[in-house]
């Protein structure tokens, strides 16, 4: 037979055909066969060959092999068939034999390249996968591994023209196919990879949209907006650079390997760039993404441009600060309004004017900001009875209710009429009839009501109905649940039947319930009947609704003769401040300021509405905007205003012109935007809204009022609704799908959308009416230019005065020159700058806080400042390490630079009087407070104990004055955590999968906006004597929670510090552990010397303690030492190995900073390019270095505020450096770093640590007694009771959850370490005690540190005070007199009784009396 003949003569005698196919459709041969041993694939080949030679060539032929292979596996022939798939996957890999090669050990065969280039393109081949399909074929069970092995330069300089050769052809094939796009074979994938720079010809291959691409795309020229650029350096020094870029219609990843020299200029997030390349399947990725093989950078194709010669403005613009709803900036409006050439814009965000510092900083002379709000108005009338002269409690009343088919009274129709009479509180008639209509009932009305078209059926006509239900009410008062309503068609269908000025007196059970019944979440019909008991057969049905109405009339009638209310007249008047007014139903209002009068007026509203009218929105009263109306121009807003709801409800012309005289100027909006009452029926047709727009137009004309077209914008371009739908989605919104196309209009589009008025209605409201009310607008600005620092008297000599004797009492009457001159130079700077109020400010709130037995520690760079330090704000001493004599006032200054700090300067004694020298001063300079020039705004933050932060700042508060301390403003926007949960919620909710780089793009387009305000945790603002806050920002409720007892800045503290002091009192551990520790101990922490070697030792190891690493698994003692407990910090100190105070001070400016430990200067000390000594720690480092080396003291000043604010250095900034000949390394390190510490604030921080150190060694049970005490929310008694081998055992445990563990469980760790430590040093826990321990701090027994009674694990704060409360006054007789003198709960006594704190208590008081 033939093929066997072929398989014997190719020595492939071992091989049985199983099965032989012949498929006639495409002529193919297929044969399966059986191997017992490995098969080469280049005989399989040449049998393939001769198959098809012996048909001449006029077959395709295929061979499935199957494998049962003998003990005895041929290695060697595998590497072959290995390399042999590997060299068939692409062209690169063909030309690449000799730079790879597989090696076999461990069960495991290894690909070996010699360039990483081929490992990528190995990669990108998916050849491990290939290459274990093929094991597992052979049903071995062996690992395949692609690993990279750098060779010699020939090597890669031979992959080098391996690429350049696949280019070439790759380009040829792009050439060749510029009219269409197709499918990229296996031969080009990866040879994009160019290692020399080669242009594409761009406008030869087509432009695709992203949303186009696919997995066959092959070579594509995409054109997008760069939303996130990756730049990683491999291993061979080349560059990858890998870019998220999107043209909105959709997203992609695309990847590039940089050509040496590749200049990245300008590949930054929002550039836009053009890029060609190849669609593949990235394994890493997981996803399609580009292979880019040429780019280029373009500009942003304008996709919209206004070319009118007029061009509108926009009155009517929600901001990202329109919370959860606004999408884009103001700048990006801003951008896109000039751009467009428009004069101005307005900012309009609902209930609030946090846009304002952002809007500010967009106008100039030729571009105006409008400022304003789309305010909640709320009228505060009552309206419970109207026209009820002489009429009582029991006089006759008829409650009605009325079915309809819609809402408005003039376009709808009544189908129903039931009504009860009531006389003397009791029901003695009753009405009901059908109305029939001619035509068919809306769907909605039919299940709503259960009325159906042949119920009308020979009912009634309205004219038949209506004045037989007006002849039953004759003489009554008329009753309905939201009157209006009802009575608002009644009156209209009296009115078209020629039933003229009919007005009787009415009373609303809706308005009279909401004064006399609180306790119910609304005053609904149905909730009211459920509460009351009052049987509501068939709501929704008018008969049934008007007996219930009745019923529930009898009660409020009942309810008002308890209160001896008997006047029915005057309840408006009598129950008006029963009723919550700010939850009546509120309208949208558009206001604009005019001028700085209207502006403050805007404030003052804005801060009622938050702090005293706020319901789920900020609300104005209408009586609040009536007297503070001037400069203000009040707008009739959108469909939620008053005016388009009244034309909307069909509301009589009467009310309608009433409502239209309040307001200045009258909005109509774009049909679409106001589609949806349409969709829901609330309008029958298009037409309808165009009826509403009009009406709008014709009142403006009849008024004399401007009418203008507006577009109520909520995002900036028509794909930009995407983001407000995944938020409004995530709220919750039902119809978040349906986004009406609120987006910034040129004129034309304006114009085309209001074309149905007609061309010259439509230019008038769109373009010269909207100019028209801008050219009202002063320009303004909403936070005033300058600083106002709060007035003080005398604060200038004050601190003067302070300083020096301060100054002289620790130095001598006669000053060293170093000290007068550096003291002078502060001062006149200080005070020469206005500084002095904010010296002595702090000066007297560290002065009451020590009065009151509490250190305060400084933060940030005021320990920069000697004036501060003699003023007693800081304890950081910035002068040069030095000597001084307590007795004789002798010093010695160290200038030479050869000590850090003083106190690491040698103990000496005083030359002139034998006593022991003082060490101090930490060598900072002055300017990085202030600046040279006094030019940089100070900011003193300081550390008071926890208890002592509110003291302080009501002290504050007495200081200036009620109404001139408020807390720090903030607010709070969407964050990347936040905006991924929206987005990732989204499409699963609708099974929609996305590619990570469209998923990232959206989660960027949620960023940044507004989700609730805040406090900062320490800081207020102070407002000075002559002026009012409101000139400056308004104020509301953090998080508008008005039980949170402060009231804060409605604007970002950000934005008004610069105008207004803030200083940031802040609570902090550090001065409670000291005093707690002072306390416990009697030893004052002034009294800690700052060189005690013991203290110093347990920096490097817990030997000191008594204890060895083996047996706490910590190679340092500095377990629960604030600054350098955790993990990261003691891991710096292994790498670092401190042995001074001012190398503990580096560790503490390079953990605190952002980049500037990790990968910075960690990588510095590694290479050997300078030690801890020397590389940048703190931001003062850098100017100090600078000056040292020859940079101009200016500019080195100007370059540490850009390092240390994550700017990096200009051009200028690097030639200024290495003309003085700084190192590049430093000039590197300058451009990684993010954030930097500055070292006043660090030798703050060391200082306080250092002390509680000393009496970690010295004083070990008070210290471990108070760091328990610090953390007692994440202390378990339960556990450290029972011992270290427990607590061991319990710690094992957690860490094995790894990255699973909770953030209470990662805490407890914390806790559970130090406590091994503890008892590692021979000390001991006791168990709590009922009565012995304290409700939340740890206590000093002769048996131990006993546990308060917050330190058993469900016994919280309340249970624990009021536990101690109780037994204080007596003991305790049972549990149940526990539970029910200190209100705690059976899980407390659980808790108790577990811990064996209530042994041999009786369970009931019953029997401890019986047992007596």
């Amino acid at each position: 037979m033939l093929f066997n003949k072929i398989f014997t003569d190719e020595s492939l005698d071992k091989i049985k055909i199983q099965k032989i196919e012949v498929i006639e459709r495409t002529n193919t041969i297929n044969l399966h066969a059986l191997s017992q041993e490995i098969i080469d694939f280049n005989h399989i080949e040449n049998i393939k060959d001769e198959i098809s030679k012996h048909y001449n060539n006029s077959v395709n032929v295929e061979i499935y092999l199957k494998y049962k292979l003998e003990k005895n596996i041929n290695i060697e022939k595998i590497k072959e068939n290995l390399l042999y798939i590997i060299n068939k996957s692409s062209n690169i890999l063909s030309k690449a034999k000799d730079n790879i090669k597989i090696e076999f050990k461990d069960d495991c065969f290894f690909v070996i390249a010699d360039n990483k280039l081929l490992i990528d393109e190995l990669n990108e081949n998916n050849i491990e996968r290939k290459l274990k399909k093929l094991i597992c074929d052979y049903n071995l069970d062996y690992n395949i591994k692609a690993i990279y092995n750098e060779a010699e330069e020939e090597a890669a300089i031979t992959a080098q023209r391996i690429f350049d050769q696949a280019l070439k052809k790759n380009l040829e094939i792009i050439k060749n196919n510029s009219s269409e796009k197709k499918p990229a074979n296996k031969s080009q994938e990866g040879s994009y990879k160019k290692r020399s720079r080669k242009k594409i010809d761009f406008d030869s291959i087509p432009v695709s949209l992203i949303s186009e691409l696919t997995n066959d795309s092959g070579v594509v020229n995409i054109k997008g907006k760069i939303v996130n650029v990756d730049k990683r350096e491999l291993k061979n020094g080349s560059f990858l650079i890998s870019l998220i870029i999107t043209d909105s219609t959709d997203s992609i990843m695309c990847k590039y390997f940089c050509p040496n020299g590749f200049d990245d200029e300008g590949i930054e997030n929002g550039n836009y760039i053009q890029i060609a390349g190849n669609v593949e399947y990235d394994d890493y990725e997981k996803e399609l993404i580009v292979k880019i093989q040429d780019l280029q950078l373009t500009t942003e194709e304008i996709k919209r441009m206004d070319n009118a010669k007029e061009k509108r403005v926009e009155l009517h613009l929600h901001t990202g600060m329109s919370s959860m709803d606004g999408i884009n900036s103001f700048k990006e409006y801003a951008k896109k309004a000039r751009q467009w050439g428009h004069k101005a814009i307005a900012i309009t965000d609902h209930g609030v004017v946090q846009g304002y510092p952002e809007a500010m900083d967009c106008a100039d002379d030729n571009f105006k900001v409008i400022y304003g709000m789309e305010g909640y108005l709320v009228n505060d009338t009552v309206s419970i009875v109207q026209n009820c002269q002489n009429v009582n409690l029991d006089s006759v009343f008829v409650v009605f209710d009325i079915e309809t088919t819609g809402l408005n009274p003039k376009n709808d129709n009544i189908i129903e009429i039931g009504a009860v009479k009531i006389s003397n509180r009791k029901v003695i008639d009753s009405f009901s009839t059908f109305v029939h209509i001619d035509k068919k009932l809306p769907g909605k009305i039919i299940e709503l009501t259960s009325i159906t078209d042949d119920m009308l059926q020979g009912q009634p006509e309205i004219d038949e109905a209506l004045p037989a239900f007006l002849d039953f009410a004759k003489g009554c008062v008329l009753v309905a649940h939201n009157a209006k309503f009802d009575l608002g068609f009644i009156k209209e269908k009296a009115k078209v039947l020629s039933i003229e000025n009919y007005n009787p007196p009415v009373l609303d059970t809706l308005e009279l319930s909401k004064a006399l019944i609180k306790d119910v979440k609304n005053h609904r019909l149905n909730t009211l009947t459920k509460k009351l008991g009052i049987n509501l057969i068939n709501h929704h049905r008018a008969v049934d609704d008007a007996n219930a109405t009745g019923q529930l009339l009898i009660i409020l009638l009942n309810k008002l003769s308890e209160r001896e209310i008997y006047d029915v007249s005057k309840l408006n008047d009598i129950l008006m401040e029963d009723i919550d007014i700010v939850k009546q139903p509120s309208y949208h209002i558009n206001i604009l300021v005019t001028n700085y009068i209207g502006l403050k007026n805007l404030y003052s509203l804005v801060s009622d509405s938050h702090i005293n009218n706020f319901y789920k929105k900020p609300r104005l009263l209408k009586s609040n905007l009536n007297q503070l109306r001037e400069g203000l121009l009040l707008g009739t807003a959108c469909e939620s205003g008053e005016l388009f709801s009244a034309i909307l409800e069909g509301k009589s012309d009467e009310k309608i012109e009433e409502i239209a005289d309040y307001y200045d100027f009258y909005e109509i909006q774009p049909l679409d935007n106001n589609m949806f009452l349409v969709n829901n029926e609330r309008l029958r047709s298009v037409e309808e809204l165009k009826i509403i727009n009009k009406k709008n137009v014709e009142l403006g004309e009849r008024k004399g009022k401007t009418v203008v077209a507006t577009g109520d914008v909520h995002f900036l371009e028509p794909e930009d609704e995407i983001f407000r739908r995944i938020l409004m989605s995530g709220q919750g919104y039902e119809d978040a799908e349906e986004q009406a196309p609120l987006y910034f209009k040129t004129t034309d589009e304006m114009l085309d959308d209001f074309s149905y008025l007609g061309e010259e209605k439509a230019y008038e409201v769109v373009v010269t009416n909207t100019n028209l009310i801008a050219d009202l607008i002063e320009p303004i600005l909403p936070i005033p230019n300058g600083t106002f620092p709060p007035i003080m008297e005398g604060s200038d000599n004050e601190l003067k005065n302070i300083c020096f004797s301060k100054a002289k009492s620790i130095y001598g009457e006669k000053l060293p020159e170093i000290v007068e001159s550096r003291l002078k130079r502060e001062l006149n700077s200080i005070i020469g700058n206005g500084y002095s109020v904010m010296y002595m400010i702090a000066q007297k709130l560290v002065k009451k806080s020590n009065e009151d037995g509490y250190l305060v520690g400084s933060r940030g760079s005021v320990g920069s400042s000697f004036a501060a330090t003699m003023a007693g704000i800081t304890e950081v001493n910035p002068l040069v390490p030095h000597y001084v004599c307590n007795k004789c006032k002798y010093s010695e200054f160290i200038e030479d630079g050869s000590y850090g700090s003083g106190f690491d300067l040698p103990n000496k004694l005083c030359p002139n009087c034998g006593t022991l020298l003082v060490k101090d001063g930490h060598d900072i300079p002055f300017e990085v407070f202030l600046g040279f020039e006094g030019d940089k705004e100070p900011d003193i933050d300081l550390n008071f104990a926890g208890e002592e932060q509110g003291i302080c700042m009501k002290y504050t508060e007495e200081l200036f004055g009620e109404g001139k301390v408020f807390r720090a403003g903030t607010i709070s926007t969407i964050a990347d955590k936040t905006a991924y949960g929206f987005v990732k919620n989204y499409f699963e909710e609708r099974g929609i999968t996305k590619r990570k780089a469209e998923i990232e793009r959206l989660i960027q387009g949620c960023l940044g906006i507004k989700r609730t305000s805040g406090q900062h945790p320490g800081g207020v603002m102070i407002v000075p004597k002559d002026k009012d806050i409101h000139d400056f920002t308004p104020v509301q409720y953090p998080a508008n929670n008005e039980k949170s007892g402060t009231i804060t800045t409605h604007f970002d503290y950000h934005s008004i510090s610069g105008r207004i002091l803030k200083l940031d009192l802040l609570g902090h551990d550090t001065p409670s552990i000291i005093r707690m520790l002072e306390d416990l101990t009697g030893l004052e922490s002034k009294d800690i010397p700052m060189d005690d070697p013991s203290t110093m030792a347990i920096f490097n190891s817990p030997e000191i303690l008594g204890i060895s690493l083996d047996e706490i698994n910590c190679s340092t003692g500095t377990l629960a030492i604030p600054e350098f407990g955790t993990s990261f910090v003691r891991q710096m100190i292994k790498d670092t190995k401190p042995k001074s105070f001012s190398d503990l001070v580096r560790i503490s400016g390079l953990s605190h900073g952002t980049d500037v430990w990790i990968n910075n200067a960690q990588d510095i000390i590694k290479k050997g390019y300078a030690k801890i000594g020397g590389v940048i720690s703190t931001r003062d480092d850098i100017m100090t270095y600078l000056i040292q080396m020859g940079v101009e003291k200016k500019t080195a000043f100007d370059i540490m505020e850009r390092v240390r604010k994550g700017k990096g250095l200009r051009k200028e900034d690097e030639e200024a450096m290495k003309a003085q000949n700084v190192p590049q390394w430093y000039i590197d390190s300058c451009n990684t770093i993010k954030y930097m510490f500055p070292k006043a604030h660090a030798v703050a921080y060391v200082t306080m640590s250092v002390k509680i150190a000393y009496y970690k060694v010295h004083y070990p049970e008070a210290f471990y007694a108070t760091y328990f005490t610090t953390k007692v929310d994440d202390f378990d008694a339960d556990i450290v009771i029972k011992g270290q081998n427990h607590i061991l055992n319990t710690i094992k445990s957690l860490e094995e959850k790894g990255n699973d563990k909770t953030a209470k469980e990662k805490n407890l760790i914390t806790v559970l370490e130090v406590a091994y430590e503890m008892y590692k040093r021979g000390f001991k826990f006791t168990k709590v005690d009922l009565y012995k321990s304290d409700d939340r701090k740890f206590l000093l027994t002769e048996d131990g540190i006993l546990p308060p009674l917050m330190g058993l694990q469900g016994l919280g704060a309340n249970a624990a005070a009021n536990i101690k409360a109780e037994r204080e006054i007596s003991e305790f007789i049972s549990i149940e007199d526990i539970i029910n003198r200190a209100k705690v709960s059976k899980t407390v006594i659980e808790v108790l009784e577990k811990h064996g704190c209530l042994k041999n208590m009786d369970e009931t008081n019953q029997i401890s009396i019986f047992n007596v």
